[in-house]
This record gives C-alpha cells, sequence and structure tokens, in this order.
C-alpha cells in the first residue's frame, strides 16, 4: 500500500505538487488570520480541575481584580510619588474607550480623611503623641507656612538650645535636610524638601515612597499583544504627566496584561535571527546527509509546507497557541525532517544500487515503509498521550504535534517522491554507507557483554542522583527577569508589604470575617490578614474619641485665628540672615549637631546674598510639601465614623460582592519569594478555607496537577508504544529491544540535569515524555533492521540517516535554546540534553542489546520489506565501500 501511494505520487507528480501546494497556500493564509498567543499561564490547566474552579469563581465575584495593568510609581519622596499618582489617576480616567476601570488601592480622599481612623489603636495613639509633641513646631508654620516662617522657627529653635529650653540633636535633623535641600537650590537643580519625612524623624516605610494604579484596560483580543494599546496610552500619559527620573519618579507597569504582553514580545524577541540561523544550520547538516541539491530543496518544501499545514489544522482545533504548544513548530520541523531523511537517504541508497529515479524511489517506499509507519505510528501515540491529561498547555501541544506528524508522513510519502522525480537527482557515485564504522559494530557485538555492564552499573551508580532531582515549581522563573513586568514583580515580592504572593479566603458575609480572620492569624505561616474591617474598623468609637482629643489639642495651632501675610524678599532676606546669626550661637563644638548649625549657617548667608530668583526657589523647594502635610493632617483630624453604606464604592467592591461574600487578603511569614515557605503557607491556609485562591496556591497546586499529568502522559505514551510495537514487531524481546534503552536514556538524562544542577520545571519537563516518543523512532529503524539481517548496522546507510535526522532534529530543538524566554529556553535545552542521550542508547546499547543479527532473516518480515531485492542498507552488512 504505502509502495503504491509513492508510486502514484511520482506517476501524478504534477497533480500531487499542485494539490499539495494549493492547500499550502489555504493553510497559510488560515494560519494567519488565526494566529494568536495566549500567554496567561494560568489557562494552562484545564478550568475543571478544583483549584482552578476555585480561582475562576473568585474571578467571577471580583471581575476588577483581574485582567489588569499594575502601575507602580515611585517618588523621591512619599509627597511627589503620592502627587504623580493622584494625577495619573485622574488622567486616566478620563479615556473610557481604552481604560475600563481606575482604582488606588492605597490613597485618594477616603484615605486623606481616615487614615487615622484606619490604623490600630496602638499605632494611632503612638501617632497622635508625635503629633502633640511637634503642636511648638506645626502651629507657627500653620500661620507662617512660608520661607520666612521656616527661618523663624528655626531661629526659635536655635534660641531654645543656647537658653538649655530644646535639646541641640534635636535639631540636627531638621537642620541637616534643611540645609540639604537650599544647597540643591543654590547649585540651580530643583529640590523639594518632604515634611512627612521631617515629621516621621526621617524614617519612611517603601510604601510611603512606592504608590499603586491599578488599572483595568479594554483588551483587544485579535490582536497579538491584547493590552499594547492600553499599555501604549498608559506610558503616554505618564510621559506627558512628566512622571520620569529627571522629576524623581519612575513608573513600571505589571499585572497579568502586562506580564502576558511582554511574554509574547519574549518569545518573538530575537526570533528572526534565531530561526534564521537554525535554518541556516538546518540546510547544511541536510546537505551533508544527502550531498544533493535537489534532494535539500525537496526535503525543506516538504517539511515546511507539512509546518504550515499543522499551524493551520492547529489553530482551527485549538483556538489559540500558548507557551508550551507554540514550541509544536521546533518539534515539527525536527520531527518532519527526520522522515524527509530517512526516505531521502535510502532513496540514494537505491539509486547506487538501481539507477533509475523512479525504480529508486519505489525502491526507497518498500525499504522504510514499514519502519517509518510504524515510528509515526509511534510518535502519534506518544504526542497523543498527552490529551487526556489535565495540563492543557502539554495536551494541545500533543494534539497538534500528533496532528502534525500525521501530516509529515503523509507528506514525507506523497510530495517528497513528486519533488525528487521532478528534480531528478543526478545519479550515486558511490555508496552511502559510513563503512569506517564498521570496527565500532564488531567491537561493540564482540564485548557486548562488558557493555552491558558498564551500562549497568552507570545506572544504578547514578540511581542516588534521582532521589535529589530539584523540581522548580515557581512559575515566575519560567519568564525573562529582563522585562519590565517581570523584574517589577521579583522587586515587589522583595517587601513582605508589597508582595503579590497573598492569598484570597471568602467569607460568606461581613459577619463571618472576624471568626475566620482569626483563625486564619493563629495559623504559624500567616503574618497578616487585611479584611473589610481593615476600611470599616469595628473599634471606630474609642478611635475617634482618641482623634477628638487630639483635634481639640491641636485644632488651635494648626488653623490659627491670624495668619501672616506672604513676605516679602526683604523679609526672607531679614529672617534669613537673624536665623545664620542664631545658628552660629550654636556652632561651638564637635557634635553632629553643632556641625549641622554650621553648616546650614553658612548655607543661608550664600542664599541671602543669592539673587531673588534662587531664594523664590528656596521658598518653593520648603514650603511645598509643608501646605500640603498642614492641610492633609487638618482633614485627618475631623474623620467621619466610616459604615458600609457611606464607603466608597469601588473600594467596597473590592471586598464585599454584590450577594454579600467578604474578601480576607492572607499574607505569608517569612520571605514570600521561598518556594518551601510559599508551600507552607499555602497548605496551612487550605486547612483553613479549602476554597481559597492565589499565587501561593495555584503555584503548589499546579505542580501537583503538572507533574501528575505529566506521570500519566509517559505511561500512556509507553503503553501505547508498547501495544503498537507488539503489534507490529510480534516478539516481546524486539519490542523490549526498543524500549529498554529509551528507559535509560530518560535515567541518564535526569541524572545529568542535577549533575549541571539544572532543575526541572513545568516548561521542560515536557521533554522527557516528548523524547520517548522521538528516540522510540530511531530504535525502531535498527529494530528492523536488524530483524533484516543487517550486521553492522553502525555502517550501514541507515546510521547516516539517523545522524544526520538527530542533527536537524537536535538544531530544531535547539533554537528553543536562544529564545529569550527562560521557560522555552529550559526546554530547549532538556530536549537536546535528552536527543544526546537518546543517540548514545540508539548507537551503542541497542546494538549491544540485540547482539549478531539472527542467522536467516525474520522470515516473518512485515509487508514492504522486499526479501527479493537487496537494498543497499543490507548489502551494507556483506559488501562494504567507500563513502561518497
Amino acid at each position: 500500500m504505502i509502495e503504491r501511494l509513492v508510486a502514484f505520487s511520482v506517476q501524478r507528480r504534477w497533480l500531487v505538487i499542485a494539490m499539495i501546494a494549493l492547500i499550502t497556500a489555504a493553510s497559510g493564509g488560515v494560519a494567519a488570520h488565526l494566529f494568536r498567543i495566549n500567554t496567561d499561564v494560568e489557562r494552562l490547566i484545564e478550568p475543571s480541575v478544583p483549584w482552578r474552579q476555585d480561582e475562576i469563581q473568585f474571578e467571577k465575584a471580583f471581575p476588577q481584580r483581574s485582567n489588569l495593568v499594575v502601575a507602580v510609581i515611585d517618588g523621591r519622596t512619599p509627597e511627589i510619588a503620592e502627587e504623580a499618582a493622584v494625577e495619573f489617576s485622574k488622567a486616566l480616567a478620563v479615556h473610557k474607550d481604552q481604560i475600563d476601570t481606575v482604582y488606588r488601592p492605597d490613597g485618594g480622599p477616603f484615605f486623606d480623611k481616615n487614615g487615622l481612623l484606619l490604623m490600630s489603636q496602638k499605632e494611632l495613639e503612638q501617632t497622635t503623641e508625635k503629633l502633640i509633641e511637634q503642636q511648638g513646631l506645626l502651629g507657627p508654620l500653620a500661620a507662617d507656612p512660608s520661607l520666612r516662617g521656616i527661618m523663624r522657627v528655626l531661629a526659635m529653635g536655635a534660641k531654645g538650645v543656647k537658653s538649655g529650653d530644646a535639646k541641640l540633636e534635636d535639631l540636627e535633623q531638621p537642620m541637616t535636610r534643611i540645609d540639604d535641600t537650599l544647597k540643591t537650590v543654590l547649585a540651580g537643580n530643583p529640590a523639594r524638601m518632604s515634611w512627612q519625612e521631617l515629621l516621621a524623624g526621617g524614617k519612611s516605610e517603601t510604601t510611603d515612597k512606592r504608590k499603586f494604579v491599578m488599572i483595568q484596560p479594554v483588551l483587544d483580543y485579535n490582536a497579538l499583544e491584547p493590552g499594547r494599546e492600553a499599555t501604549k496610552l498608559i506610558r503616554n500619559l505618564a510621559k506627558d504627566l512628566k512622571i520620569t527620573e529627571a522629576e524623581g519618579l519612575r513608573m513600571r507597569l505589571t499585572g497579568p496584561v502586562a506580564v502576558a504582553d511582554d511574554e509574547f514580545a519574549t518569545l518573538s524577541d530575537d526570533a528572526l535571527l534565531n530561526y534564521s540561523i537554525t535554518t541556516a544550520a538546518i540546510v547544511l547538516f541536510l546537505f551533508l546527509a544527502l550531498r544533493s541539491g535537489p534532494l535539500v530543496v525537496g526535503v525543506l518544501i516538504t517539511t515546511f509546507a507539512g509546518l504550515i499545514v499543522t499551524a493551520a489544522l492547529g489553530l482551527l482545533m485549538v483556538g489559540e497557541l500558548n507557551p508550551i504548544s507554540v514550541a509544536f513548530a521546533a518539534l515539527f520541523v525536527g520531527l518532519g525532517i527526520d522522515f524527509g531523511i530517512q526516505f531521502a537517504v535510502r532513496y540514494r541508497a537505491d539509486r547506487y544500487e538501481v539507477g533509475e529515479v523512479g525504480a529508486a524511489i519505489r525502491a526507497a517506499a518498500r525499504g522504510v515503509g514499514v519502519s517509518l509507519t510504524l515510528a509515526a505510528i509511534s510518535l502519534i501515540a506518544g504526542f497523543f498521550a498527552f490529551l487526556p491529561t489535565q495540563f492543557r498547555g502539554v495536551s494541545e501541544l500533543g494534539l497538534i504535534a500528533g496532528v502534525g506528524m500525521i501530516v509529515a508522513y503523509l507528506f514525507a510519502l506523497t510530495l517528497l517522491p513528486a519533488l525528487i522525480a521532478v528534480f531528478h537527482p543526478r545519479g550515486e557515485k558511490r555508496a552511502v554507507e559510513t563503512t569506517w564504522l564498521a570496527g565500532a559494530d564488531h567491537w561493540i557485538v564482540e564485548n557486548r557483554k562488558y557493555v552491558l555492564v558498564g551500562v549497568g552499573l552507570i545506572t544504578i551508580a547514578g540511581i542516588p542522583l534521582l532521589l535529589k532531582l530539584p523540581f522548580d515549581s515557581n512559575p515566575m522563573h519560567l519568564r525573562s527577569a529582563k522585562v519590565e513586568s517581570i523584574a517589577t514583580y521579583l522587586d515587589l515580592i522583595q517587601d513582605p508589604a508589597t508582595s503579590p504572593n497573598t492569598v484570597d479566603a471568602l467569607a460568606p458575609n461581613v459577619d463571618g470575617v472576624p471568626e475566620l480572620s482569626d483563625r486564619l492569624l493563629k495559623l504559624e505561616a500567616v503574618a497578616k490578614v487585611i479584611n473589610i474591617d481593615t476600611f470599616v474598623p469595628r473599634d471606630q468609637d474609642q478611635k475617634l474619641q482618641t482623634i477628638a482629643e487630639t483635634a481639640q489639642l491641636l485644632g488651635p495651632a494648626l488653623n490659627p485665628g491670624k495668619k501672616q501675610p506672604p513676605p516679602t524678599d526683604a523679609e526672607n532676606v531679614k529672617a534669613i540672615k537673624e536665623t545664620a546669626v542664631a545658628l552660629k550661637g550654636i556652632d561651638d563644638g564637635k557634635s553632629a549637631g553643632a556641625k549641622a548649625a554650621g553648616s546650614l549657617s553658612a548655607t543661608l548667608d550664600k542664599l541671602a546674598a543669592a539673587p531673588v530668583t534662587t531664594r523664590e526657589a528656596a521658598s518653593v523647594a520648603l514650603t511645598t510639601d509643608l501646605k500640603t502635610l498642614l492641610r492633609r493632617l487638618a482633614g485627618l483630624l475631623n474623620p467621619e465614623k466610616i459604615t458600609l453604606q457611606n464607603l466608597p464604592p469601588q473600594l467596597k467592591a473590592e471586598w464585599v460582592t454584590a450577594d454579600g461574600r467578604s474578601r480576607i487578603e492572607v499574607h505569608p511569614k517569612g520571605d514570600s519569594n521561598n518556594d518551601e515557605v510559599l508551600r507552607r503557607f499555602a497548605k496551612q491556609v487550605q486547612t483553613v478555607a479549602p476554597h481559597a485562591t492565589g499565587a501561593p496556591i495555584a503555584t503548589t497546586e499546579s505542580s501537583h496537577t503538572i507533574l501528575g499529568a505529566f506521570v500519566q502522559a509517559g505511561l500512556t505514551a509507553l503503553a501505547l508504544i508498547f501495544i503498537i510495537l507488539s503489534v507490529a514487531l510480534r516478539k516481546p524481546w524486539d519490542v523490549a529491544m526498543t524500549l529498554g534503552p529509551l528507559v535509560l536514556a530518560t535515567l541518564w538524562t535526569l541524572m545529568t540535569l542535577h549533575l549541571i544542577g539544572m532543575p526541572l520545571n513545568f516548561a521542560n519537563i515536557i521533554a522527557l515524555p516528548l523524547m520517548l516518543a522521538v528516540g522510540v523512532a530511531f530504535h525502531i529503524y535498527y529494530v528492523i533492521a536488524w530483524r533484516a539481517g543487517v550486521a553492522d548496522m553502525l555502517a550501514s546507510s541507515l546510521t547516516r540517516a539517523i545522524f544526520f535526522s538527530a542533527l536537524t532534529t537536535g538544531t530544531a530543538f535547539g533554537s528553543l535554546v536562544l529564545s529569550s524566554h527562560p521557560g522555552t529556553a529550559s526546554m530547549g535545552k532538556l530536549l537536546a540534553l535528552s536527543l544526546f542521550f537518546t543517540l548514545i542508547a540508539a548507537f551503542f546499547v541497542v546494538p549491544a542489546f540485540l547482539g549478531p543479527p539472527p542467522k536467516q532473516p525474520d522470515a516473518k518480515r512485515p509487508e514492504g520489506e522486499d526479501a527479493g531485492k537487496p537494498a543497499a542498507m543490507d548489502r551494507a552488512a556483506r559488501e562494504p565501500v567507500a563513502v561518497k
């Protein structure tokens, strides 16, 4: 049947070429129209998995928390960061066509008014005590929030130190900060002093200078990067608002949408260069294998036509590719070229024997038809073994690659013979066997016991390494840390206050929040929880009383009955000079405070002598954030009792669903970037809240799902291939000789991973069952040749075909190593490593396992092995000749 199909393709060559050309052109149009990559790693798992169901239900309950771009704004001071976040949020909200929602989780009018009320009672008391202590400073500044007023307060402080009513060390930090600010102004550079940091004693948390803007953009799912246009708008607005390094600001984007877009950009990064290098290498190896331009062109046309058809079929079947299934192209090229090389090398061998092109093509079909068919069926079974798994990423890859093997097989037996017939390559002057390897054949057979013992000892010695094989379950390690979204994520994760590695649990209603929160807080791995009670405190009455008492004391100071009019420049100069004199009066020691006073006094002398514009700049630098502080303090000291009813709707929606369920955000204790810490955290939280969701739970559960999927796929592939080989070969020993070396190659690969310090991960683990499917093809070729009576297999044309096929396959797989995407690159590394050990097993272990061929070739040869006419492969065992 195979020979008849090939004969038809040769006889009707132009018809076959035209039909396949038409199919390829149509497939190219379909692939271009449908092409899309969904880089959301969460979509790689089937939604029917219980923990994915919990995630989906949570997304439905809080839809505003999905498909987000998170703008992280860092400022030189807290005030600069807050102002930028406010203006940026306002600018975004105008663009309703590209931005659905804009939300600030850490700022806005609600927090400006109720910030003190949201503190714990202990924090509130500490804060109000500090404010009361600063009453003597705040009063004069509130009455005269100008450069003149600041100078007078400094002079008053210096006089207090001189009289013994104040301590010099208490003035050290204010003097130092004012001195640094004024020196910057005198140097002609923009400056701005943070009064928030000054009143906090120079201390500030990361979150003080880092603000977040949560953006839900309108996504274009017809684009390869759905959030690209929205992201471009976000960056342009930031640029227009001067959120730049020059202004003491930095904005970075992260979040699911930004990560997904960056993922695609990483996958496509340097793609043209990588593919060009890979294609050039493949062409080189093909030429070395085939030594014929027409044959090389024929194999390449066949392979890439099949790739285009496979891409179209794959997109029609799955709708969109994912970061794993996109690797089907490298797999198809590697394996598709294998079929082409096997057929073309056998054609060369038979062309030397027969001479006529048509007869040589038919002879090649007889010679490799059965082994090629058996290899294709085994590959298809290996790939299809992924279909029942819950790991959608490799399930879809298995589907596309399996269908691709059908396409590659059919094209190798139709298009390639037709092209060879049309190109009509020159005849072969010499046989293509690698006779110089005959000595290696003889040595392996003569010393097979030693080879097998050595293989056994090496394998047994390496078994302990398998017990220590690391597995990296962190999906972020599969992404490039060089791209902004991932780099930002990794930066945020370093700080427990900003780490996104939190877990969300749902209480059935608001009343159930305290009980569930208490149970979660009792867990050893939990650091804190945030819930609706954080924003609607249950102990507000006591806090309101504390704030009211503070307001009563500070009110007169912050709201003076009479405010000084804005100073003239002459008044500013006078105040500056008086302050300089007062500071010189306390500059009489070697203490840090005395040195600060002396330095500031000298700076003030320069400021007094400077142009008016310089003093105006100094006034702006010192008073801008002072006025902001005074306004904010006035607001904070006049809060209103918060209820669910007066809570801002957007804030309420972040914590309470429409049906009354309430979200509890749980934070881990310890290093949230440590996989073991997160696993323990996730496991403990699930004992209290079984349906909790979040990155730590997704990471932990997905590792179980994915490892289970690969165990299932590997065992299924092994079982299917075993059944196929048992039916085809009909001898258990031959089946064992085909599969046994593959198992050894897999073990060696895993052992080597430990030695080189390369962990398994969610991406590269796919290489193991794939190489089981790929390697079985090479071993099938050898076993069938051995059954046919070939003695020196390494010296046969078959080894030439397998060797160069492995080089081209390795090059195709190796192209993944060049990817800027760490997950894809790790997959390429493991595929290349697995291929290396598969070849070692094929070239050395299989011949040792098999031993000398049967004295009489298999009497029951599979259909298609022509015993009547010796092929060059068989001839190599009898009459070795030189290699061209």
